[in-house]
Order: structure tokens, then C-alpha cells, then sequence
């Protein structure tokens, strides 16, 4: 079975919104590591008016800290940066995608729909985090199903079976990535919710935002209306966690 190592890639702090974390996953498996989302990367450290801009920097809250970066993170693991041969992204948005020039080496595994937006000038995607020359690849529409949601099987390599789930809205690309532990399941839902308590309540004060930020708002209350589902009659059997909200990180991580 996998080792799966959490820690927070980034800190978001936009007042009056509380503080948010970039909540990246490490596998570790027998034949190799993947990395689930990048958080802030160093060079966005480095440059972060260059690589971001102060405009998305005010609007989410981006903090700079190289410490936080998945590169420094993995290192105190006792890994290096360059052990890290596949990262598994949610989507593109420049909080999840800014730590992969990090990892040139790495093969990036994302959603068709994500890459065909990737091109299209979309506020959202930053040209500048990609000028080294991801190695993408992309996967389409699958007739798997996973506990009644489309699945789609990531081809790591690995013992461990991983799964990019669909969870359009967010972005029109967006996915979950469910990973197996045994008889059990790990689902890193990323921004499919901000907050854990939205899987409780349409009226808490983060709704607004994740409507407000959604590319299609109706599929994102779509996947919400069905992560509530698999929280209410799977929540045996799949461990659920967003990528912005600290509660959800391992007892001891933080």
C-alpha cells in the first residue's frame, strides 16, 4: 500500500476570508513518488509580481514563504525534488500549478477538458508558470465509474491504483484524484470545495466565493451535490479532503 505524505504547499490569506492552505499530497509508492498538486513554487518566491502579478496576488492572498514550497517540503522528507517522476493536478489554477518548473522531470497528468482551456487566455491560467515545458498528458472521457462518478485510471506506473474523478465547475477541466489504501479510498476533492462545511450548507460565507470564482457554477453545485452524496453514504469508505481548508490535514501534520 502507498505512503501518503501531506503537507501545506502555500498559504492564501485574503481578509476577510480566512486563511487558506495549499494542501498537496506525496505518494509514495514502491515503484516511484507522485506529487497531487504543486502549491506556490520557489520561482513564484523568487519574482511573485513577475510570475503572478500584484492584482491575483491582493485578490487570493498569496503568502511567499520558500519553506511552504512542495520542493523544500518534499526535501525534508527526505526525498529530492527530483525523485518526483509524475504530479497529478486538480486543475491549473496558479496555487496548484505554481511549483512545476520545481519538478522539470516530471510527466504532469491532468484532465483533457483542463489542457483544452490551458490555450484559451483565460484569466486563470498563467502562461508564465509553464515557460519550461511541462511534459503534459492529458486524459479524455472514460465509461469506469467509481462509486457512481465518472473515473478516469492515471497511468503512474505504480502498485497503488489512482483515479482522476471528475468534478467539473470549479474550472471546466476540474477533477478529484482518488487514491487506494487498501480497502479504502483517499479523495482529494481540490476546489471542488473551499471549505469542509460547504459540504453541510449552501449559506456558509465562502459559497459566495466559490460561486463567484466557479467557471460554470452549475456543475460546481453539481459535483458539490455529489460529494455530499459519497460523504453521506460512503464516508466509510472514502476519506474526503479539500486542497484550501486546514482542519482537514492529518492530526500532527501542522
Amino acid at each position: 500500500m502507498a505512503i501518503l505524505h501531506h503537507f501545506n504547499g502555500g498559504t492564501l490569506h485574503a481578509p476577510p476570508q480566512p486563511r487558506a492552505a495549499c494542501h498537496c499530497v506525496l505518494i509514495e509508492d514502491p515503484c516511484g513518488l507522485a506529487l497531487v498538486e504543486t502549491g506556490i513554487g520557489l520561482l513564484d518566491v523568487a519574482a511573485p509580481l513577475e510570475r503572478i502579478g500584484q492584482p491575483l496576488i491582493d485578490m487570493a492572498g498569496f503568502q511567499f514563504q520558500e519553506s511552504e514550497t512542495a520542493v523544500r517540503q518534499i526535501e525534508k522528507l527526505g526525498f529530492r525534488g527530483e525523485d518526483v517522476t509524475q504530479i497529478v493536478l486538480t486543475h491549473i489554477d496558479p496555487d496548484h500549478a505554481g511549483g512545476l518548473a520545481d519538478f522539470p522531470q516530471a510527466t504532469i497528468h491532468v484532465s483533457d477538458e483542463e489542457l483544452a482551456h490551458l490555450g484559451t487566455g483565460h484569466w486563470r491560467y498563467l502562461p508564465q508558470h509553464f515557460t519550461h515545458g511541462p511534459n503534459w498528458k492529458g486524459y479524455g472521457a472514460s465509461a469506469d465509474r467509481w462509486f457512481g462518478l465518472e473515473s478516469r485510471r492515471l497511468s503512474l506506473g505504480f502498485d497503488a491504483e489512482v483515479l482522476m474523478i471528475p468534478l467539473f465547475g470549479h474550472t471546466l477541466g476540474h477533477c478529484g484524484v482518488a487514491i487506494q489504501q487498501g480497502s479504502r479510498w483517499v479523495l482529494h476533492v481540490g476546489d471542488a470545495y473551499y471549505l469542509r462545511a460547504e459540504l453541510a450548507t449552501d449559506d456558509h460565507p465562502v459559497s459566495a466565493l466559490a460561486a463567484e470564482r466557479a467557471d460554470d457554477d452549475r456543475l460546481r453545485r453539481s459535483s458539490l451535490a455529489q460529494l455530499r452524496r459519497l460523504a453521506r453514504d460512503h464516508g466509510a469508505e472514502i476519506e474526503m479532503f479539500g486542497y484550501h481548508d486546514f482542519s482537514e490535514f492529518p492530526v500532527g501534520v501542522l
